[in-house]
């Protein structure tokens, strides 16, 4: 049974593949985990592979929600897409990290991507 973060957490990603699919995008997978960490969502854009974090707030007390995507956590995903890519044969692809937020203090709540979010990050 999934606890009240954890359960946010789920409605946020389907809330953002259904905004993402509106756009365009077709998503491949969900939660993709590796030793070095988890990709919310994994998507095809037009011929690019597009790494997916999804971050959600109820509130801006805690800062903007792409102000979690630390270079920390930018490293992990960056780790973790390439992974993926060599799993499935996808090194020549070209590849991004986008950053979804939404704000769910809203009504409707608001979403933004944000493409390009962040270039591959190393160590």
């Amino acid at each position: 049974m999934l606890n009240k973060r954890q359960l946010f957490g789920r409605r946020s990603e389907d809330l953002a593949a259904r905004h993402l699919k509106k756009l365009g995008y077709t998503i491949l997978e969900r939660n993709f985990k590796t030793a070095r960490g988890e990709i919310d969502l994994v998507a095809r854009h037009g011929q690019v592979v597009v790494f997916i974090e999804v971050k959600a707030r109820h509130s801006d007390r805690f800062g903007h929600p792409a102000e979690a995507v630390t270079p920390v956590k930018q490293r992990k995903l960056s780790m973790a897409g390439l992974e993926y890519l060599k799993l499935k044969g996808l090194e020549e692809a070209s590849a991004r990290f986008d950053v979804v937020t939404i704000d769910a203090g809203t009504r409707p709540a608001r979403i933004e991507v944000i493409a390009n979010a962040f270039d591959l990050s190393y160590g």
